[in-house]
């Protein structure tokens, strides 16, 4: 794929973003689909009760044209074209629905835990029995060294874990103005970059699509934030970046890229885990973020922070792969 065409699916994807955008606030703030607050979070997040959610919507569909366009008019519409769609728009789904629950009730609370990771096993499975129809590597490799370890039909359960797993890291890390839209472009671009040096057009085409339409929602999603991506962008772009990795067959690799969602999804479980054992927290409040908020940071600081440290990780994976 030349720099032309990076650029331009770039451009599109956030083109289409940008004018989507003023459309859809509106509406969803017409069709009242505020946002309702923890009353356990930070108060200062309190003034942010109300603000549209479910903009998901609004970058999913800038990637799905851009994606099926593009795809279409350069012969890339493959299978694992198809199998990333799958996971976008099914993830995105299950976030549509729990999002619209919330809004119903007016309460923070959507689908329980359980019916959640149903939808998303069941969004699982689909996907790999599209890709396992072809001749599809169920290996894993280890970053850094030639071992590879041959899962075989146990291939399955690992690709459970690992969508479901990073879609509700990136859920979990889906807390402060900005942070999510910046720290996903980030990885998906590195993502992109590696596809570059794999020869895998079809899979660049779909991860430069997700970082120019998460560009574009930046745009109205950074600090104060006019709208929120809610669990329909969050848990959509969680399994995408998983199922990315796996297609790359760098699967390992995402717990580099993805290190602010991995520290994020550590937190909640290192919290949880002390309280029940020894009545005690180890943070503030948990996730992360939201632990140096209430040590003093601003908002933007740690966004800006959180968006540094998965810039230096990314950067960091993409030369690993360049010349390692």
């Amino acid at each position: 794929m030349k720099l032309a065409t990076t650029l331009t699916i770039l451009a599109l994807a956030f083109i289409v973003t940008v004018i989507l955008a003023p459309i859809s606030i509106p509406l969803l703030r017409r069709l009242k689909f505020g946002q309702s607050i923890r009353e356990e979070g930070p108060k200062s997040h309190m003034k942010k009760a109300g603000t549209p959610t479910m903009g998901g919507i609004i970058f999913l569909l800038a990637i799905i044209l851009t994606t099926v366009g593009v795809g279409s008019f350069l012969d890339l519409f493959t299978t694992q074209t198809v199998v990333l769609l799958l996971v976008l728009v099914g993830f995105g789904l299950i976030g549509l629905l729990d999002d619209s629950l919330k809004v119903v009730f007016k309460r923070n609370l959507g689908l329980t835990s359980l019916q959640k990771l149903i939808g998303q096993i069941v969004i699982a499975v689909l996907a790999y029995f599209l890709l396992h129809v072809g001749s599809f590597d169920t290996t894993l490799a280890i970053p850094f060294t030639d071992w590879t370890i041959e899962l075989g039909n146990f291939y399955v359960a690992f690709l459970i874990f690992w969508l479901v797993g990073f879609s509700n890291a990136v859920n979990l890390t889906d807390g402060l103005d900005g942070l999510v839209a910046g720290t996903a472009s980030i990885a998906f671009a590195a993502f992109g970059v590696i596809a570059l040096f794999q020869d895998q057009a079809d899979i660049a085409l779909f991860a430069f699509a997700v970082t120019g339409a998460l560009l574009g929602f930046l745009l109205f999603n950074a600090n104060p934030a006019k709208v929120f991506m809610g669990d329909t962008g969050s848990l959509a772009l969680g399994g995408a970046l998983a199922m990315v990795s796996v297609l790359e067959k760098v699967e390992f690799l995402l717990l580099l890229i993805g290190l602010v969602f991995v520290i994020e999804t550590l937190s909640v479980i290192l919290q949880v885990g002390s309280f029940k054992l020894r009545k005690k927290r180890i943070f503030k409040m948990s996730p992360i973020h939201h632990h140096f908020e209430l040590s003093g940071w601003s908002e933007w600081k740690v966004v800006l922070v959180f968006w540094s440290t998965a810039l230096a990780v990314a950067l960091i994976a993409v030369l690993s792969e360049a010349f390692l």
